[in-house]
């Protein structure tokens, strides 16, 4: 009998981690549908041959702000928002490959490669490029601002990495060797020169708050401010009128 619990236990285990290796990419990214929208004008970058599309809000300024959102968020619901509190900037929205009308399929290295062609095109456009990740974005924006000069960095709820995230969730698992897309922010932290803000949930039970502090002490000292809005959680951060303060504060000293 004990031989056959151990049995079937090591083939559940098994069959389990072959399911979580082959299906990681479906628990970590929730593309949105596209939209038309009349209110907000639609952009589209190619890179790698694919189609990437962007909301653009309040064209013409010297300064730009892109928004690298979390991994089952509609960007375009922050239009309204960007608008009203950063009327100094135009603001790029991106939708991630897959997401809200962008083909192609997300992974890191796609997202990552995304990142960068639209900061260069960017860069030729305006004086100045801040750079907004949230969540799954501040992966995005970490990398981008350890590769790239940018001018301001904010992070949302941001995960010191997902490989240490997923370990947290998977113990029993050998996590490392088989995650694909690992977001170590960690190790590009010691990179980025950018002033950085990191905007915290109080409550945040998606990326623990141990996760987000871990990735502060990566930094160089004295570069990272943090603000922690109180009685907020993951996904209604953005609810609370301090998150919006924060923005319009940090990027405009």
């Amino acid at each position: 009998m004990l031989f056959w619990f151990l049995k079937v236990s090591v083939l559940v285990y098994l069959g389990l981690g072959l399911y979580l290796y082959l299906a990681q990419r479906s628990f970590m990214y929730f593309p949105v549908d596209g939209r038309e929208a009349s209110d907000v004008r639609a952009e589209y970058l190619s890179n790698d041959g694919e189609s990437i599309k962007l909301w653009v809000l309040g064209e013409g300024s010297e300064k730009a702000v892109i928004y690298f959102g979390g991994n089952a968020e509609d960007v375009y619901y922050n239009a309204e928002d960007f608008r009203a509190t950063l009327p100094g900037y135009t603001s790029y929205l991106v939708n991630y490959r897959g997401y809200g009308g962008s083909s192609g399929s997300p992974n890191e290295a796609n997202l990552f490669a995304d990142a960068l062609r639209l900061f260069d095109e960017l860069r030729s456009r305006h004086k100045q490029v801040a750079v907004i990740g949230r969540s799954l974005g501040s992966g995005v924006a970490a990398y981008l601002a350890s590769q790239r000069d940018v001018d301001r960095l904010i992070l949302v709820t941001p995960l010191d990495s997902a490989l240490a995230l997923a370990k947290s969730m998977y113990p029993v698992y050998p996590v490392s060797l088989l995650l694909k897309d690992r977001y170590e922010s960690v190790a590009y932290a010691p990179e980025i020169e950018a002033p950085t803000l990191m905007v915290i949930a109080e409550h945040d039970q998606i990326i623990p708050r141990r996760h987000s502090l871990r990735l502060e002490e990566a930094f160089s000292p004295g570069l990272v401010e943090r603000v922690v809005i109180a009685n907020a959680g993951h996904n209604g951060l953005s609810g609370h009128s301090q998150y919006w303060q924060a923005f319009e504060r940090f990027l405009n000293p």
